[in-house]
């Protein structure tokens, strides 16, 4: 599935990834290939995302927003 981070100033990360964990405004969650489509409000903590090749990557944020549909992440942080 595809995943993009950007902010205001800047594409932070465009690429693939197989799992997506986002600070959600109720929890954490999880985003995995063919997951529901959705649109949530995101708070301060830490977006975590594994790349096809296992690397495990993560980036702090003070929250956003994240949209999933079609195996396509969108995630607009400030």
């Amino acid at each position: 599935m595809t995943l993009e981070i950007i902010s205001a100033h800047e594409i932070t990360f465009k690429g693939e990834a197989v799992s997506v964990t986002l600070p959600g405004e109720l929890g954490s969650f999880t985003v995995l290939k063919n997951h529901a489509a959705l649109i949530s409000v995101l708070v301060k903590g830490q977006v975590k995302y594994t790349t096809p090749t296992g690397e495990e990557k993560s980036l702090d944020i003070e929250g956003g927003i994240a949209d999933v549909n079609n195996n396509k992440i969108s995630v607009c942080i400030y």
